[in-house]
């Protein structure tokens, strides 16, 4: 039986000037440290993900500071606030314009479960048009949740396998 850690992590051996190593393990350390998130700030919770940009926390640790305002530029949905039923098209229009494989985190109370507000008006969570990777508690969750819920995704990325995702349907 082969070891979780064998399986999971960048695996390699260097014999001369060759590195060996399983194509998944390489696509996966690739896409882990290259995450380009598309920032979906839609209420309060936008602010602390601007935020994680600064230098205090520095998202740029994790090979994510790299914000596109480009859903086909791409690969990470931060959704951060209250999604309404007038703005669920969109954010679905802009979630289906991005390329595979593509990571949805769900920033906020608002955005995992409608929050504080049971109205007519809020969709009670993202995950109800789209599918979430990882959810983020806090109403406004600090910066330090987000880098936690990056990281949280990296480790998911790490253990899929790499072609996985490219052939699923959304």
């Amino acid at each position: 039986m082969v070891s979780a850690h064998t399986e999971l992590n960048y695996d390699r051996k260097i014999e001369g000037d060759v590195i060996v190593s399983r194509l998944d393990s390489v696509i996966n350390w690739i896409r882990t440290n290259s995450m380009w998130p598309m920032p979906m700030g839609l209420a309060c919770c936008a602010i602390e993900l601007m935020g994680v940009a600064a230098s205090r926390f520095d998202i740029a640790r994790f090979g994510a500071e790299v914000m596109r305002f480009s859903p086909r530029q791409a690969d990470c949905m931060i959704v951060a606030g209250t999604v309404t039923y007038k703005m669920a098209p969109q954010v679905r229009r802009i979630y289906d314009q991005m390329p595979a494989p593509k990571w949805v985190i769900a920033m906020g109370a608002c955005a995992s479960s409608g929050g504080m507000y049971r109205s007519y008006a809020t969709l009670q969570g993202v995950d109800r048009i789209i599918p979430v990777d990882v959810y983020v508690s806090g109403c406004p969750p600090r910066p330090e949740a987000l880098l936690d819920a990056l990281i949280r995704l990296q480790e998911k990325v790490k253990r899929e396998p790499a072609a996985q995702r490219l052939f699923q349907r959304t």
